[in-house]
């Protein structure tokens, strides 16, 4: 088994939900008393917050950029980045390791090929909605994605910032939410990423007819796998 370099903290009530996921994963997968082989780094998210709302990426990719060099020392194989947004200094990241790195979308746009969808609607912060690092990983793979309007995502980060990264699920909220993944539907996305890894504290897919893809799941799902085999 290999072992599996988390880099958390953005938020940690979401690093905790990966590193349930992937111990979870790796006892379905082995067994008995089983459970993941890792190395967490935690950051101090309210640092990285400031960074990313100045728009100071160079800063962020410095301090993930040490946090991986320190799991890789501590004995880490590879590396999982437990965060959407900060995928946006991915390349920096992986350049300052000779490990690989599991890029997020990448897993998440796996999943959707093997689901045959080709056109997806897209919720997060409003970097990865606005800005490209995310949606053209996707629409590399020839998926089409849509995101919510300007209200919407106004609305998507404010929720994402100001109540789920502080453990506050607001019943109002969810319904807020469920209305934005509809219109995406509407529209004609064939499914809604998640692609902020606290969305799924608030939103789960009993709650829509529309096919949610929660990017903390499938990402803690492509770890465990390659934890145990050597794909990706």
């Amino acid at each position: 088994m290999k072992t599996i370099g988390l880099i958390g903290g953005m938020s940690w009530e979401s690093t905790q939900t990966y590193y349930r996921l992937i111990n979870e994963g790796v006892r379905d997968h082995l067994g008995g008393l089983h459970s993941a082989k890792s190395v967490l780094y935690s950051v101090d998210f309210a640092e990285m917050e400031a960074l990313q709302h100045r728009g100071d990426w160079d800063a962020t990719a410095d301090i993930l950029s040490s946090a991986a060099r320190s799991v890789v020392s501590a004995g880490a194989d590879f590396l999982v980045l437990c965060t959407n947004t900060m995928h946006k200094v991915a390349p920096a990241i992986g350049d300052a390791v000779d490990v690989p790195l599991l890029h997020i979308a990448d897993a998440t746009a796996n999943v959707l090929h093997q689901d045959e969808v080709t056109c997806v609607g897209l919720l997060g912060t409003a970097f990865t909605m606005e800005q490209a690092f995310y949606r053209e990983r996707l629409e590399e793979r020839g998926i089409r994605v849509l995101v919510p309007d300007e209200a919407q995502r106004a609305l998507v980060h404010r929720v994402i910032y100001e109540e789920l990264c502080l453990g506050t699920v607001n019943p109002e909220s969810k319904s807020a939410y469920l209305d934005v993944v509809q219109s995406l539907s509407d529209a004609g996305a064939q499914g809604v990423i998640l692609g902020c890894t606290e969305i799924g504290l608030l939103i789960q897919g009993a709650d829509t007819d529309v096919p949610l893809y929660d990017t903390t799941a499938i990402h803690a799902d492509q770890a465990v796998r390659f934890a145990l085999d050597d794909e990706p």
